[in-house]
């Protein structure tokens, strides 16, 4: 058994303008002590979903869809008390920016123990010793120290290691990690990635790792899930997607990294801008931008097409690759 299983997730936001469909039937399974991507551009649904799975959307956000199970435990409607069980304790979160998630006004050793008094059965001098260790995990220098200072006296990198400690505290089944490295310089952004994989490793719990960052999903990631307008246009294992991508999206995103191979050619962007949720095309999602489309990409969605077992695409392309491989093999017969 998985151990989170999401199918058919729908997930929507209803403001005045219309219906924003942020997450529109994404599913996906996640295993016990594995990594999973949620790669993509800003508004394609990547936070929505884990915002989803957590139960912590805005106000005017609603599951209107799908499953999650975790463990077996359905949570879609299963209620706030139960959520309060599972957020911290069995599933933490840690979000992009770390000086919002902290308060200026409290120490760190205050948020620290505040989190592990609410989701476990330690007294206040066994909080104080495990926000410590938790400290002294995530190597931040001094841990006892640095229990009496506030969030601003820490530079970016620690402050998310403090973040990551405070999700670590309960020993989670499960670590979502909302673009943890965005705020960071590239220096940081490295020693932030190891001591993440490090710590999963040690741990043994399973990560959620929502980026814009191929690179970081190339160094940390197991199975990869790319997605755009709040659908799954392509998933399977980081090795497929990156050196067989068969979606026309995943293929723009890839072009677009800066390698040692570009050999002093410009990087080629995906051209146009993201699509307005709340104006869908009929056909597919990506097809305004994507150089390749056809005329059926505008007139309907791909369903998605098994490339082997572990990998599938939802793109037209794949089908037309298949009919011609299938007329050569006949030709050559």
């Amino acid at each position: 058994m998985s151990l989170l299983e999401v199918k058919d997730l729908r997930t929507s936001f209803f403001t005045d303008a219309g219906e924003v469909k942020a997450v529109n039937g994404v599913s996906f399974f996640l295993e016990k002590g594995k990594v999973l991507g949620i790669v993509g551009e800003s508004g394609s649904g990547k936070s929505v979903t884990a915002y989803s799975v957590m139960q912590i959307l805005a106000s005017a956000g609603k599951i209107v869809g799908g499953s999650i199970k975790f463990n077996g435990q359905e949570l879609v409607g299963a209620g706030e008390k139960v959520m309060k069980e599972i957020r911290g304790n069995r599933i933490s979160i840690i979000f992009q920016d770390p000086m919002t998630s902290l308060n200026p006004t409290y120490t760190i050793g205050k948020q620290l123990m505040e989190a592990i008094l609410l989701h476990t059965g330690r007294n206040k001098q066994e909080a104080r010793e495990r926000a410590v260790e938790m400290l002294r995990l995530v190597n931040v220098n001094e841990p006892e120290k640095r229990m009496k200072q506030y969030p601003h006296e820490f530079s970016g990198g620690m402050r998310q290691r403090v973040m990551i400690a405070m999700a670590l505290a309960c020993e989670p089944d499960i670590l979502i990690a909302d673009e943890p490295t965005t705020a960071l310089d590239v220096t940081i952004q490295a020693q932030i990635l190891e001591l993440m994989k490090n710590l999963q490793e040690e741990l043994g719990m399973a990560i959620i790792m929502i980026t814009h960052d191929l690179g970081v999903v190339a160094q940390m990631c197991d199975e990869v899930i790319v997605m755009y307008a709040g659908s799954i246009c392509e998933q399977g294992t980081a090795d497929e997607i990156f050196y067989n991508p068969k979606h026309e999206y995943t293929k723009g995103l890839l072009r677009s990294i800066p390698t040692t191979s570009n050999d002093g050619e410009p990087l080629k962007p995906i051209s146009g801008t993201p699509i307005d949720l709340l104006n869908m095309p009929k056909g597919c999602p990506f097809a305004p931008r994507c150089e390749n489309a056809m005329r059926i990409c505008l007139r309907q969605p791909a369903e998605p097409m098994q490339i082997n077992e572990w990998h599938r695409a939802a793109c037209h392309m794949n089908l037309k690759e298949s009919m011609t491989e299938k007329k050569d093999g006949e030709n050559n017969e």
